[in-house]
C-alpha cells in the first residue's frame, strides 16, 4: 500500500507509531482495534521492526484480532524469519487452535529461532498432538530449540515425559539447556519428578564450581513442596558433603518441622560448612528447633557448641537468651564470640545486661569492643 495515497494506511501507521509513546499508547490501541481488520497488514509489516516499542504492542494487538489468524498463519509460513518467530510469538499469547499445523511444521525449518519459538507456542497452546514433535526437538543442535522444548513440554506436565526431560537434564552437554530441564520439572510440581531432580542434586556436573548455576537446580527442588521434604532428608547422609549441604539448605527453607531431627544430626556433621548450614536451617525453622540445637551446646566439638550459639540467636525467641548468656562461660573463645554476637539479635534488658557486663570488662579488648559496639548500634 502506498503510504502517500492511501489515507487509512497512513492513519493505521500514525496510531502505531504512537504506540511507544506512554501518553498514547492506550487510545492508539483502542483506535488499532476498533480498526481491526484493516489495521491487520500494518500490523504485520511493523514485526519487521527493530524496536520492541512497536513490536511488542502490535504482537498483543494481532493476538487480539481474532480476524488476524488466517494472514499470520501465512506469514508464519513464508514470511521472513524475523517475522516468522514475532508471529509464533503472537501464538503463545492468543493460544489459537488454527494455528498448530503450521507450528508443527514450523518445527522442522531451517530457522533455529523459528523452531524455538514455535516449540513455545505450542507449549502455550497446550494440544498434547504437539507432545511427540517436542520431545524431538530435545534432541535439536542448537540449544536455544532445547531449551524451547524443555519449557513447553514441562507446561504440559505430562510425566509420560519426564525421563525424557530429565535425559536432558542429566546428560547434555550445555548446563544452560540442563537449567531449562530442571525448571521445566519444577515447575510441574508433580511428583513423579522429584526423583530425576533429586538424581541430578547427586551429578556433580551440577554443583562442582557452579554455585551461581545450581540455584536453578535447588529452585526447581523446592518448588516441590512438602513432597520433596522425605528425599532431601534421605540425602543428608549421602556420601558427598555439597549435596549433604544443599539438602540441608533446601529443608530449612521448606520449614518443614519432619527435618528437625535429621538436622540436628547433620549439625554434627564432620564437614563444618554442612554442619553450619544445618545450625541455619534448624533455625528457620524456628521455636521447635531450640531444643536440638540447645543439646549440641555441650559437644566436645568447638565447631557444632559455636554453629548451635548461632541458630539459636537466628531464632527470634528470648527464651533461648539464658543459653545464649550461660555460653559467654565456654571455656573457647570463638564460642563466646558467637555468644556476643547472638545476643545482639536481641533487645530485651537479659540481653542488653549481659552484653553491658561484657562491655564493662576492659581486660578483654576484643571483647569489651565488639559488646560495646553492638550496644552503640542497637541505640
Amino acid at each position: 500500500m502506498d503510504w502517500f495515497t492511501n489515507s487509512k494506511t497512513a492513519e493505521i501507521k500514525k496510531l502505531i507509531t504512537q504506540l511507544a509513546d506512554v501518553t498514547k499508547r492506550d487510545n492508539a490501541a483502542r483506535e488499532l482495534l476498533k480498526l481491526g481488520a484493516d489495521a491487520i497488514p500494518v500490523l504485520i509489516e511493523t514485526l519487521h521492526s527493530e524496536s520492541d516499542n512497536w513490536v511488542l504492542p502490535c504482537q498483543h494487538l494481532l493476538a487480539r484480532i481474532p480476524s488476524a489468524s488466517p494472514q499470520l498463519i501465512k506469514s508464519l509460513e513464508t514470511a521472513h524469519p524475523l517475522v516468522r518467530g514475532r508471529v509464533a510469538e503472537i501464538f503463545s499469547i492468543s493460544k489459537d487452535k488454527n494455528a498448530i499445523p503450521a507450528l508443527l511444521e514450523a518445527l522442522n525449518g531451517e530457522f533455529y529461532t523459528v523452531r524455538s519459538r514455535s516449540a513455545i507456542a505450542l507449549g502455550y497452546i497446550g494440544d498434547t498432538q504437539a507432545i511427540p514433535h517436542l520431545l524431538t526437538l530435545l534432541k535439536d543442535k542448537e540449544d536455544e530449540v532445547r531449551i524451547s522444548a524443555c519449557i513447553a513440554l514441562g507446561l504440559f506436565k505430562d510425566p509420560n515425559t519426564f525421563e525424557k526431560i530429565a535425559d536432558v537434564l542429566l546428560d547434555d552437554p550445555k548446563i544452560e539447556v540442563r537449567q531449562a530441564a530442571a525448571k521445566a520439572l519444577g515447575d510441574t510440581k508433580h511428583p513423579d519428578a522429584i526423583q530425576y531432580l533429586m538424581e541430578a542434586l547427586r551429578d556433580s556436573f551440577w554443583w562442582f564450581e557452579r554455585e551461581d548455576i545450581v540455584k536453578d537446580l535447588l529452585n526447581a527442588i523446592e518448588n516441590m513442596g512438602e513432597a520433596v521434604v522425605e528425599p532431601l532428608i534421605e540425602a543428608l547422609t549421602d556420601k558427598e558433603k555439597t549435596v549433604r549441604k544443599y539438602s540441608a539448605m533446601m529443608l530449612g527453607n521448606l520449614k518443614d518441622a519432619r527435618a528437625i531431627e535429621e538436622l540436628g544430626m547433620t549439625l554434627y556433621d564432620l564437614h563444618d560448612e554442612v554442619s553450619l548450614v544445618a545450625a541455619e536451617s534448624l533455625a528457620q525453622i524456628g521455636e521447635s528447633a531450640i531444643p536440638v540445637l540447645s543439646e549440641a551446646l555441650t559437644h566436645p566439638e568447638v565447631g557444632v557448641r559455636e554453629h548451635a550459639v548461632y541458630g539459636l540467636g537466628k531464632i527470634q525467641n528470648e527464651s533461648v537468651i539464658p543459653f545464649l548468656i550461660e555460653m559467654l562461660k565456654d571455656n573457647d573463645r570463638l564460642v563466646q564470640k558467637q555468644a556476643i554476637l547472638s545476643l545482639g539479635n536481641f533487645k530485651n534488658e537479659l540481653a542488653l545486661s549481659a552484653l553491658k557486663e561484657v562491655a564493662s570488662n576492659r581486660s578483654d579488648r576484643e571483647f569489651h569492643n565488639l559488646a560495646k559496639s553492638i550496644l552503640e548500634n542497637q541505640k
